[in-house]
């Protein structure tokens, strides 16, 4: 037993020992830990724990140990007496057992986390918290919340504690986007590549909760995007976690913060707790943040010189931002394109467009031939940008592009015959279909940007005019509605690629159904 080794790294530890105490009352009240259980529990990082463990007289059993009962007694003054900060939700928690049980369930059978995304899964108790305090702090009957980013499923214990408040979730994981949908909770979900733009059906509410990449460019272009879905007067809650040895890591964020002229009504440390994240301890603050009357124009300025690298693994790791990513002459010397889409080479001539304006509106020519440049890491944008456009040819190069199937959904053989290779993809438009159902879908297809339920119901009164049949606005919307009642409010754009999955089969319906209209 070595009680020097532990008063040194107290004393050096000075007024922030607290959490070095904490962890050691823990291991001394006779309890089994495991060390990322100790870790998440103590909100201190793994390396400080580490460092602790090294001086302590441990008794072990497998993966587990304690300070056996024994050598407590030679600890006791150093314990921290007094328990962390009070947690502002924990008298809630006992009234929402059958809650928890039903969110540790649905956190169970999650979708995997997914590296490059750097996903790292929130504890069912912290989703459940988050959710207890959004219900004290503000009043959700009938508000409207957006989860910027929800992998831990946020979304789902809002609707089990309030389900009266109307919930968006907004998020590039096509399996998440799926998984939220299953549950059947009412969360409406929108596909969002953040750092291509917000969805124009994901604004003007109330509140924005995000656990963004821990990133300066990660947190500051959620926050950006979140503040994009409020309307005024509305708040930013986010979840943000440095650790103890990374203050110049948090300054940094904070800094972005500040460019986003932000006002801070409340920090609440160490809120939320995850599984994994060690470096910071598996815990994160709980910050919630009010935007005043400078932040829109920051917003705006931010979003104007948005790099796409900001996550901290994979292709979109922040230490590749310095590496350009841009499309060469190679791939097009062939394919004489009409317009460029991406960055591409200054020296080129064609005219071109962004990617996130590509997505946002319509072009305003219809161009014979697009080549468009995909950027590493972001192929889960492939269908929308395929979607964005009426040309008869594309042509899309990337680094590295993805097997199709693992992308590209099956509706997309009514609008395109595809081949490719790594690095490669060709689309070419097929002509008009003829049969009515096919005819309505294509139609729906074609017009990416506009409203879905808006251009399936135009298509179906055509349809049914075609069959010498009438078909009111209102028994268009009514068929629609049964068929698919996700389809309000949404374009193809925006569409999870399960819902464009199903598309089909729906639209067969509500055609099949205008056999029994009124001549």
């Amino acid at each position: 037993m070595d009680r020097d080794g532990v008063e040194r790294l107290l004393q050096e530890a000075g007024a922030d020992s607290r959490r070095l105490r904490h962890a050691l009352t823990l291991l001394c009240e006779g309890r089994w830990w495991k060390l990322a259980d100790l870790v998440r529990a103590s909100a201190t990082s793994r390396r400080t724990i580490e460092a602790l463990l090294r001086e302590l007289p441990l008794e072990r059993s497998g993966d587990t140990f304690r300070v056996p009962l024994a050598h407590t007694h030679a600890f006791q003054d150093l314990f921290a007496v007094a328990p962390p900060p009070e947690d502002p939700v924990a008298h809630l928690l006992p009234h929402y057992s059958g809650v928890l049980d039903r969110l540790s369930a649905l956190v169970a059978g999650a979708p995997r986390a997914r590296h490059v995304l750097d996903h790292v899964a929130a504890t069912p108790e912290t989703v459940l918290r988050r959710a207890l305090l959004l219900g004290a702090r503000f009043w959700l009957p009938g508000a409207r919340l957006l989860c910027v980013g929800d992998h831990d499923l946020t979304s789902l214990a809002v609707k089990l504690v309030r389900p009266e408040t109307e919930v968006t979730v907004a998020d590039i994981d096509e399996r998440v986007l799926a998984y939220i949908d299953e549950q059947r909770l009412g969360v409406r979900t929108r596909w969002a590549d953040l750092r291509l733009g917000l969805p124009a059906s994901a604004r003007t509410h109330d509140l924005a909760l995000t656990d963004p990449p821990y990133t300066p460019e990660g947190v500051g272009l959620f926050v950006a995007r979140a503040v994009e879905g409020l309307k005024d007067d509305g708040r930013v809650v986010l979840a943000y976690g440095a650790g103890e040895r990374m203050p110049m890591l948090a300054f940094k964020v904070q800094q972005a913060l500040a460019d986003l002229n932000l006002a801070y009504e409340a920090i609440y440390p160490d809120f939320n707790r995850y599984y994994g994240a060690e470096a910071i301890g598996s815990a994160a603050d709980l910050y919630i943040l009010r935007p005043t009357t400078k932040t829109r124009p920051a917003v705006t300025s931010r979003l104007s010189r948005q790099s796409t690298a900001i996550y901290t693994q994979g292709p979109q790791a922040i230490e590749n931002a310095q590496k350009g990513i841009s499309a060469s002459e190679r791939g097009i010397s062939d394919f004489e394109p009409d317009l460029l889409v991406g960055e591409w080479p200054k020296d080129l001539t064609q005219p071109r467009v962004k990617l996130p304006t590509w997505l946002a509106k319509p072009y305003a020519a219809t161009p014979g031939r697009v080549a468009v440049a995909l950027p590493p890491g972001m192929e889960a944008a492939l269908p929308r940008l395929l979607l964005a456009t009426r040309a008869s040819r594309v042509r899309v190069l990337g680094a590295a592009l993805p097997p199709l199937p693992d992308v590209l959904p099956d509706v997309l053989s009514a609008v395109y015959t595809t081949s490719a290779d790594e690095e490669e993809l060709d689309a070419v438009r097929l002509p008009e279909p003829g049969d009515p159902a096919a005819r309505v879908l294509r139609r729906i297809l074609d017009n990416g940007h506009a409203k879905l339920a808006n251009t399936w119901r135009e298509a179906l009164i055509a349809a049914a005019r075609d069959q010498g049949t009438t078909l009111t606005k209102n028994d268009a919307r009514a068929l629609i509605r049964e068929a698919a009642p996700w389809s309000d409010d949404l374009t193809v754009l925006e569409a999870p690629l399960h819902r464009l999955s199903a598309l089909p089969d729906a639209v067969t319906a509500t055609v099949t159904s205008l056999t029994g209209t009124t001549p």
